[in-house]
């Protein structure tokens, strides 16, 4: 089975899911199409009876720039209502993706960036290149987490640490990462896919249902958790994106300067 969405291409082979993120020359950003899309295929996984484990990859040089900056700048003064409209979408993909009964490998190249890192970082099992770069810039933007960031982040990395690499807008390569608890595997580039490919494609061999069990009893400690902080953080994200420092973050950015922020 093959389906193709604007953002995203999904294929089902021999019980394993490939969910490729398809826009390449475009850093694969997360915006309108990309939440939809999301969404979508996350509903499609969940009705593929013959699903045994999905493997989570992108086209192009990176894995995902996060939020596509240049749709936010010139929206930016009215970007609390599009936040909410997003993670309406996006929020509900990732929880349901996130709670698949069958374990998910992320594959992980070149930047992963924002929304990129939250969304690896519920996969079961993370492998990366040794180029890779793993970076949070939403306080840079003057910016709140979002897209799971406080629940994902947290669980691999620890609070203490989760918080720092946020706060500092920290940008880790692949070998911190691993360190940090965020990647699980690191090889050669040239290695990544078939790594990636092997590991998804034995676990797609495994025992289905003993899998679908380890993974719902570990989620279910944080499941309430991870609804109520999806909801926290598209509010909260829709209040900050609307201050005057959000706005000047994307400007910044977007113009390559230093913001200016003043604190409201």
């Amino acid at each position: 089975m093959e389906t193709s969405y604007s953002s995203i291409k999904l294929e089902v082979r021999e019980g394993l899911g490939t969910v490729t993120l398809a826009q390449a020359a475009r850093g694969n950003p997360f915006d309108g199409d990309f939440t939809q899309d999301f969404k979508q295929v996350a509903l499609a996984l969940w009705e593929t009876t013959t699903l045994r484990a999905v493997l989570l990859r992108a086209e192009g040089a990176n894995f995902s720039v996060g939020g596509d900056l240049k749709k936010f700048h010139p929206e930016r003064e009215r970007l609390a209502p599009l936040v909410r409209k997003w993670t309406s979408d996006l929020h509900m993909g990732l929880s349901r993706f996130w709670q698949l009964p069958v374990p998910v490998v992320a594959e992980v190249q070149g930047f992963a960036m924002g929304g990129g890192v939250a969304l690896l970082a519920g996969c079961d099992v993370v492998v990366a290149g040794e180029s890779a770069r793993l970076g949070s810039a939403f306080a840079q933007l003057g910016f709140s987490c979002d897209s799971g960031s406080s629940v994902t982040l947290t669980a691999r990395m620890g609070t203490a640490r989760a918080r720092r690499f946020v706060l500092l807008g920290e940008m880790l390569t692949s070998a911190q990462a691993q360190q940090a608890g965020l990647v699980d595997e690191v090889v050669p580039d040239a290695e990544l896919s078939p790594t990636a490919l092997k590991l998804a494609q034995q676990l797609a061999a495994g025992p289905t249902q003993a899998y679908g069990e380890v993974k719902r009893l570990f989620m279910r400690a944080g499941a309430m958790q991870l609804e109520a902080m999806l909801e926290d953080e598209a509010l909260t994200l829709a209040r900050v994106a609307a201050t005057q420092d959000a706005q000047e973050g994307i400007a910044a950015m977007v113009e390559r300067r230093k913001p200016q922020f003043k604190g409201r």
